[in-house]
This record gives structure tokens, sequence and C-alpha cells, in this order.
């Protein structure tokens, strides 16, 4: 019987999408963690009578033919890109980034990464880096002697001393625009690399050819819905649960056919 492997299908599927639902769950307090979602499409079908083919009897064509579905086939887990809420920290090296973009930073193996997460440190040496360490492009450098530190919209960072009065220009951030960053590669960590699907990045200054600004003292929030993850859980509990009743209907047909005398 069909039945038995098409509600496999659908059994699996479904699982799929509860474990999308549980890693949604579980990043709710992620900083700019963005909701996934398990797409799905229904599988090749068999022809058992093609729709348009004629009718050996009188001639006729066949209106609409039979084409029995096989099931369900996972096709993608897409990021719904979605700007979280701002939550304000007051910290000097928290920026979150209203808008469009990613912080570009340099792995250890020299490669680029990018990220929203905007909780940046300052490392023994003074260089601004991510919360893991890895340096944050352009190189920063923060003066031992620098009382505050300040950051405006544009990415500019400027530099407070006790004897001075004015402020000193340090450097200025850069965001990273993607064509495509549903694209985007996701490494863990809040990291993500550039794939062929992305595109290319488009490096530039915050605020201009469509990248978003940045605002000091804040962090993007996750954009996690609690309530529509959970009301989703319920559905593919339901479905799941279907799918297992029609595997349990198909074996019960099965017995009864092998149990006639």
């Amino acid at each position: 019987m069909r039945a038995l492997k098409i509600a496999a299908t659908g059994m699996t599927a479904q699982q799929m999408r509860v474990e999308v639902i549980s890693n949604n769950l579980a990043n709710m307090s992620t900083t700019a963690y963005n909701t996934r979602r398990a797409e799905f499409a229904d599988l090749h079908y068999q022809q058992m009578e093609q729709p348009g083919a004629i009718n050996a009897a009188d001639g006729t064509v066949l209106p609409t033919g039979i084409q029995l579905g096989l099931g369900v086939t996972p096709t993608a887990v897409s990021v719904h890109l979605e700007q979280g809420a701002l939550t304000q920290t007051n910290g000097d090296l928290d920026v979150a980034i209203e808008g469009q973009g990613y912080l570009e930073v340099t792995m250890p193996d020299g490669a680029s990464a990018y990220t929203r997460d905007g909780g940046l440190r300052r490392s023994a040496d003074g260089q601004i880096v991510t919360a893991d360490g890895y340096p944050v492009v352009p190189d920063i450098t923060i003066p031992d002697d620098a009382r505050s530190i300040s950051i405006n919209a544009d990415g500019e960072v400027y530099a407070y001393f006790n004897d001075r009065v004015e402020a000193e220009l340090l450097g200025q951030f850069t965001l990273a625009g993607f064509t495509n960053p549903r694209g985007l590669e996701a490494m863990g960590g809040n990291l993500f690399r550039e794939t062929e699907a992305s595109g290319p990045a488009t490096v530039g200054d915050p605020g201009i050819d469509g990248l978003g600004s940045l605002r000091q003292g804040y962090l993007e929030s996750s954009s996690v819905d609690a309530v529509r993850e959970v009301t989703e859980l319920i559905e593919a509990q339901r479905a799941y649960e279907l799918n297992a009743k029609v595997i349990t209907a198909s074996d019960q047909m099965m017995s009864t056919t092998s149990q006639i005398r």
C-alpha cells in the first residue's frame, strides 16, 4: 500500500518542522536571531491516467486523469528576515543595526564572516572584537587612556580623554549588504558566511545605499514570536498524529486482507 510510505513522508516532514520550531524557541533570547521556517513541496506523482489522454472506448479526452501523489518532501529552511526590537543596554560598545546590513568580522583563518550581533567587546590590546574575540572590520583600536567611547549613527567611533576637550576619531564601522541575505550560510555563534546564493558582500558606510544605521547602547532582540511558535508546534503535532493514524489504518487494512480465508 502506498499509504504507508506516503504517511511516513508526512511524519518525517512534521518531525523536521518541530525541530525547526524548537530551534526558534531555544533562541528566543539570542541577540539578532531571525525566525526560521521549514518549507515543503509535494513529491512526484504516479500517472495512472494521463490528463488529456484519449479514452479508447469512445475517443473522448480525459479531463483530469488519475494522478496519485507519493507524499511530501522538505525543500528549504528559510530565514524570515525581520527587524527585532531594540533593547537598551547603555553599553559603550553595544550597537544595534536599524535596517539592513551586517557587521563584518575576521575569522581565525582570515576568512570573512558577518553578524548582526552588536554586543562588541574590547580586547586586551584595545581592539574592538565580538563576544567570541573575532576582530571587527575595519580594525579599530581604543587607546588605554580613553575615558569613554561614542558611536554615532554613521558608525564613526570617537574616544574621549580626561586631558582633552575634543574627541578623537578612531575610525568608522562599515556594514555589508547582500542581494539575497536569505542565502547566507549560518555558522553558529550568530555568524553567517557568504555563499553563491547570497551573492557577494557590498560594503559601505551605514545609512548609505540602503544600509541601516547604528544605534549605540542598544542590542537587537530576537524576532521570535513565542505565541506563533507554540501555535505552529501544536499544528505540527496534530499533523504528525494524523499521519501516524494513517499508518495505523493502513496496517489494519493490510491485516484484514491477510486474514481473508
